[in-house]
């Protein structure tokens, strides 16, 4: 079976699972590392930066990926064919998914008790003693969760976004690699919708994949529809992600109950293609999904209203499929940086140990969508 059969099948059977490592996270060891964990845990697709480098980083990751496919699945992980599809992230217009927090360190006032720093998440603050180290933002490791906005006594802290730049998007999917675009929009952006798909468009038939997330919003189903008539027909599949609280997936397990809600209102829709959950999506998504039925197979039918109710063909997570592996990440830097390497050739494999450990701490997450691995 080949990995576009055993991923759409993924998709079918309502056991689709995609990491995010972030649209804005350009930390290329973390990416590279995250990548290799979750590719040999199961995953079906991981979702990077439109960035050559970031890139270039996943890829390099999903190829050793394949060449521990035969060690993984002896551990019980994954398949036999280790190579989930490689998504890039695109927008129309600002999103949160697309910006960059930073300030200038000099402005904070000494007796500051810097709950930035604290709050952040990707550990992408720093404040260094000597003048000759940088403090601040580290902009690579910041993935625009925007924490750090509101907490900051002095409110310096401002955010940079950005949006896709079409002539990119040629080059992004023509000659690295990539499988699948995934479109961040909103309702009422038609209109810049459009002039990004024009871009897209000429090289759909290259991708295995086209996913539209879009969060809640007056309109939204009739938003949603307009996108679809839009792009009709597709000669791939067609996700629509339910953003229901973007990057919150880590502050609690109640965040996930506003991606179920959305995502019910999209089911109901009746839209062509695949629903996918993300943002808020956590330990708690998968339970609170079998209770209200909405895992293909476990569907319940309630005395009220005889038809099963429609179920969710995967889920994305995102910052707390991040968080559970930071500690691994962060041994596995210290260890590799006392060994004199650089940073940008810390490496996961060079350390076996950590890197079954970080598996199989990823494989807990994957295993409650995916409770046993398939042959494939």
């Amino acid at each position: 079976m080949t990995n576009l059969d055993s991923s759409l099948r993924s998709l079918e059977q309502g056991n689709w699972l995609k990491l995010i490592c972030g649209a804005s996270f350009g930390h290329l060891p973390a990416v590279r590392n995250l990548t290799l964990a979750y590719a040999l845990a199961g995953a079906d697709c991981i979702d990077v930066a439109a960035d050559e480098a970031v890139i270039a980083a996943a890829r390099e990751a999903l190829q050793i990926a394949k060449t521990l496919a035969v060690a993984a699945r002896a551990r019980g992980y994954g398949s036999k064919n280790i190579s989930p599809w490689l998504m890039v992230s695109l927008n129309d217009g600002e999103d949160p998914h697309f910006r960059k927090a930073e300030f200038d360190s000099t402005q904070c006032p000494p007796e500051c008790p810097r709950p930035c720093q604290q709050i952040c998440p990707a550990q992408a603050i720093v404040f260094n003693r000597s003048a000759d180290e940088f403090s601040g933002v580290v902009a690579p490791s910041c993935y625009g969760c925007g924490r750090c906005l509101p907490i900051c006594p002095s409110q310096i802290i401002t955010a940079q976004s950005y949006i896709a730049k079409k002539e990119a998007i040629a080059p992004l999917v023509l000659s690295t690699g990539v499988d699948a675009v995934e479109i961040h929009t909103q309702v009422g952006r038609k209109d810049q919708f459009s002039q990004l798909w024009t871009s897209v468009q000429p090289w759909v038939s290259k991708l295995k994949l086209v996913a539209i997330s879009c969060p809640d919003g007056e309109g939204l189903i009739d938003y949603l529809w307009s996108i679809y008539k839009l792009i009709s027909p597709l000669p791939c599949a067609l996700i629509w992600q339910t953003d229901g609280r973007p990057m919150s997936g880590d502050i609690g397990d109640g965040t996930t109950i506003a991606a179920i809600k959305l995502a019910q209102k999209v089911l109901a829709a009746n839209l062509p293609g695949y629903v996918q959950l993300a943002g808020g999506t956590n330990s708690y998504t998968v339970p609170k999904l079998r209770a209200t039925g909405m895992l293909k197979g476990q569907e319940r039918i309630s005395p009220a209203s005889p038809a099963p109710p429609a179920s969710i063909s995967g889920i994305a997570y995102g910052s707390y499929a991040r968080v559970l592996l930071s500690p691994i990440l962060d041994r596995l830097e210290h260890t590799q940086m006392n060994q004199n390497h650089e940073i940008s050739a810390i490496r996961l494999e060079e350390q076996p140990q950590l890197l079954w450990e970080a598996v199989e701490v990823a494989h807990n997450l994957v295993s409650l969508l995916k409770p046993s691995p398939t042959a494939c």
